[in-house]
């Protein structure tokens, strides 16, 4: 059975950082292209980062290009979501998810998902 546990979510005033990670298991987990979502109220579920099967490779949505990043940890079977100069515009509900090769922005390229954890930004 495939699990991916999100954890790392919690408060925090705009400009400060986060961490989330999310632990995978029942997969290998190496094969899989990782990606991370997030989902505020109201709103339809949006790509944020995604990470090549190596972890040579990363792509971001615009919005958080260049204050988040996207690691992992194959020997873990661990993705990370650094999260910098966050905004409350970033709060939301973020999943992580393993499909494909690596690159997918898309949700329906993914094969398994998270529960998801809350990140919560206030200004």
């Amino acid at each position: 059975q495939v699990q991916l546990v999100e954890s790392g979510g919690g408060s925090v005033q705009a400009g400060g950082s986060l961490r989330l990670s999310c632990a995978a298991s029942g997969l290998t987990f190496s094969s899989y292209g990782m990606g991370w979502f997030r989902q505020a109220p109201g709103k339809e579920r949006e790509f944020v980062a995604t990470i090549t099967r190596s972890g040579g490779g990363s792509y971001y949505a615009a919005l958080v290009k260049g204050r988040f990043t996207i690691s992992r940890d194959n020997a873990k079977n661990t993705v990370y979501l650094q999260m910098n100069s966050l905004k409350p515009e970033d709060t939301a509900v973020y999943y992580c998810a393993a499909g494909g090769s690596g690159y997918q922005s898309r949700a329906y390229e993914y094969d398994y998902w998270g529960q998801g954890t809350q990140v919560t930004v206030s200004s």
